[in-house]
């Protein structure tokens, strides 16, 4: 396994990238993948409240020479039931996972009305002081259809949330898939966010959801990366890794995965 490639910078994957391959199966490839971390997902390896399988796939994770990068939630704040976190949090601590994921909602911005976007501000609070207790931080999935549904909207929603919170609830960030943005917007709206980002999840998508190789926006990616290296490298005592996690490859196959590997590892490395 090689180490990172930049200082504080983790390679790995969403093991969602790999539904259809049992957690041995996705450690195996990541492993053969010569990547450092896993995303574990609550979809379909590591459900929530599965207690046995969070310490089974800990176990064999960490086996492997491997690291818990985080825990893939799909507990969506002031939509899901509230003791719904429990079993989330339950989870992620026998996981071993520092940070879990979760989701601001279940629409975006503009069709949100203010007391449902109050409740998931609420609610994103009380799970984030628990999860605190626990010693977990929390993170946003950047996306459509939710309250972070722009970079802007995600950082008035982190602002929102409390500065109180700020070492607590984070970002994830991504290249949005729809609208389509052209490289300019993309980047223009990671300055935005680059505070607020611990993790990127990377594909490349264009045009909308039609999956293509990494190397095929190369030019924004390594863009991406040299922005993000050079932010961290002026922020002293950042803490913990920036985890870069590559997901949804083409035709969701583990055979490409050595190369799309590959082509992240270039990337981040400048």
């Amino acid at each position: 396994m090689t180490g990172a490639p930049a200082a504080a910078t983790r390679l790995g994957i969403c093991s969602v990238t790999f539904r259809h391959l049992d957690p041995d199966q996705v450690i195996a490839a990541v492993a053969g993948a010569g990547l450092e971390c896993v995303e574990w997902g609550a979809d379909r390896h590591v459900p929530a409240g599965d207690e046995q399988a969070a310490r089974r796939v800990r176990e064999a994770t960490e086996e492997a020479g491997l690291a818990v990068a985080s825990y893939g939630s799909y507990y969506r704040a002031g939509v899901r039931k509230p003791e719904e976190f429990d079993a989330v949090l339950r989870s992620a601590v026998l996981l071993g996972a520092a940070r879990i994921r979760i989701w601001a909602g279940t629409t975006g911005t503009r069709e949100t009305p203010p007391e449902r976007r109050r409740q998931v501000v609420e609610d994103t609070r009380r799970a984030a002081a628990l999860a605190a207790d626990a010693g977990v931080a929390l993170a946003y999935e950047f996306h459509r259809n939710t309250l972070t549904d722009g970079a802007d909207h995600a950082l008035g929603l982190l602002d929102e949330v409390g500065m109180d919170s700020m070492d607590r609830v984070h970002s994830y960030w991504q290249p949005p898939v729809e609208p389509a943005l052209s490289d300019a917007e993309v980047l223009s709206g990671l300055d935005a966010l680059l505070d607020r980002v611990v993790a990127v999840h990377a594909f490349s998508w264009w045009p909308g959801t039609t999956r293509l190789p990494l190397s095929a926006r190369e030019e924004m990616w390594r863009a991406v990366f040299e922005r993000l290296r050079a932010h961290r490298a002026a922020r002293a005592g950042v803490p913990g890794p920036l985890d870069v996690l590559l997901e949804f490859v083409p035709g969701d196959d583990e055979g490409i995965l050595p190369r799309e590997a590959a082509t992240l590892r270039a990337l981040v490395g400048g």
